[in-house]
């Protein structure tokens, strides 16, 4: 007897469409999954939980936009947030926190231009606390140039279209280097593109 290849489609084989998240309003949708669990469909959110690892803090940000995805650049174009995209967050909560917890101001450009405030009055405690930090209060060239125009560049680590959430961390180091690097590149390709379409 001959065996028949075909079935009918199972339940666990379907696929559902792409959430493709975007920046706006923050908007979810639940999505009922096997077993009775829930998935968090995110359309749109602005914000999210960013950590800098290097000081092991972690501040809620607003996303202000996504500037390189290694899968896709069309992905870049149409702002969708997915996992690995590389995006511009706020550096208020950052500077703020870094600011307080030092007592010293991130971004050289801003230290510069600082107008002068009046001096809250500290304990000696708080001050010698401060003073002691002082040391450890080294950033890193290319991310206190970031402080200094109020953006950072941070990876996604959650997935919006799964979990409702876009939380990830700040680049440091070697990744903001390539990062810097592969952006301005991706910029290039733009203006080239648009160049070509123009002598058209």
């Amino acid at each position: 007897a001959v065996v028949s290849t075909q079935s009918t489609g199972r339940k666990f084989e379907l696929g559902r469409p792409a959430a493709n998240t975007k920046m706006g309003a923050k908007r979810i949708r639940t999505v009922r999954t096997m077993g009775g669990n829930l998935k968090f469909r995110a359309l749109r959110l602005d914000t999210g939980n960013f950590s800098w690892s290097s000081e092991g803090t972690t501040r809620k940000a607003r996303i202000l936009d996504v500037v390189y995805n290694a899968s896709n650049n069309e992905l870049v174009r149409t702002k969708t947030l997915v996992k690995n995209a590389i995006i511009q967050i706020d550096s208020t909560p950052f500077r703020q926190w870094y600011e307080s917890h030092y007592g010293v101001t991130a971004g050289r450009k801003k230290k510069a231009v600082t107008d002068e405030k009046e001096e809250v009055s500290k304990s000696n405690h708080l001050k010698r606390k401060l003073a002691a930090r002082k040391e450890d209060s080294k950033i890193g060239s290319l991310l206190d140039d970031q402080f200094s125009t109020g953006r950072l560049y941070a990876c996604i680590a959650s997935r919006p279209g799964q979990s409702g959430r876009c939380d990830g961390y700040i680049l440091e180091g070697k990744e903001l280097e390539f990062c810097k690097y592969a952006t301005k590149q991706f910029k290039q390709l733009q203006k080239k593109k648009k160049k070509k379409k123009k002598k058209k």
